[in-house]
């Protein structure tokens, strides 16, 4: 590794990431890296890797062009479950072990990309979203450390088989069925959000919405 190459930071968006994205920022800077997190791809610095992080919107060629390697951390086995919240929609399958990867940004299609670091988060099955957030936040930014630490022996792998999709969650996604039990609904309960997409039920023409704490967070 030549600590002497730039890194960007890209976090397009008011993410939950954030946080996380500022402690990888840190952590490069204290190991001698000139490391800068940036809110738009108009910012993304010429050097030699930029971690896509939370981003929402397509970033570019013209910026991609700038890094020799752009990074995403993306929750699944790929090919499987690209696409949209896969660590969401995984939850609500009711899976416990969740994959991780970090792979190189491909511009032509989505998480398609050669993955260079694969991982897990293993889950108890009662983890709010705070909670899992909190252990996909951690992962992401240890899987980002890892590449820096270990990119002269990584060797990066295609994906291979047929890929599977998650489409983006919607508002209408956190609606609970008052005829089924909260137990039959509990993994609906773990991935929903106060703010941006509450639990909730209709009773005739009325919409209740469902707001949840965690005791133990």
């Amino acid at each position: 590794m030549d600590a002497n190459n730039r890194v960007t930071i890209l976090v397009d968006n008011d993410s939950w990431i954030l946080p996380y994205a500022l402690e990888l920022e840190k952590a490069l800077r204290q190991a001698g890296i000139e490391a800068d997190l940036v809110r738009s791809p108009e910012g993304i610095h010429e050097g030699w890797v930029c971690f896509l992080i939370g981003c929402v919107h397509i970033v570019k060629d013209q910026y991609l062009r700038r890094n020799k390697h752009n990074l995403v951390v993306h929750e699944s086995d790929l090919p499987k479950g690209r696409g949209f919240a896969p660590m969401a929609w995984q939850i609500l399958e009711g899976a416990n072990t969740i994959p991780v990867c970090l792979l190189e940004a491909s511009p032509g299609e989505p998480d398609a990309g050669n993955i260079w670091l694969k991982d897990h988060i293993t889950l108890t099955g009662d983890e709010m979203l705070p909670a899992w957030r909190q252990l996909q936040g951690e992962k992401t930014l240890e899987l980002c450390l890892r590449f820096i630490d270990e990119y002269s022996s990584l060797n990066p792998l295609q994906q291979v088989g047929e890929p599977t999709w998650y489409r983006r969650r919607t508002p209408a996604d956190s609606e609970l069925d008052p005829e089924k039990s909260l137990r039959d609904q509990f993994n609906l309960l773990r991935i929903v959000d106060n703010d941006r997409y509450p639990a909730f039920f209709r009773v005739g023409e009325k919409k209740i919405i469902v707001k949840l704490s965690d005791s133990s967070s």
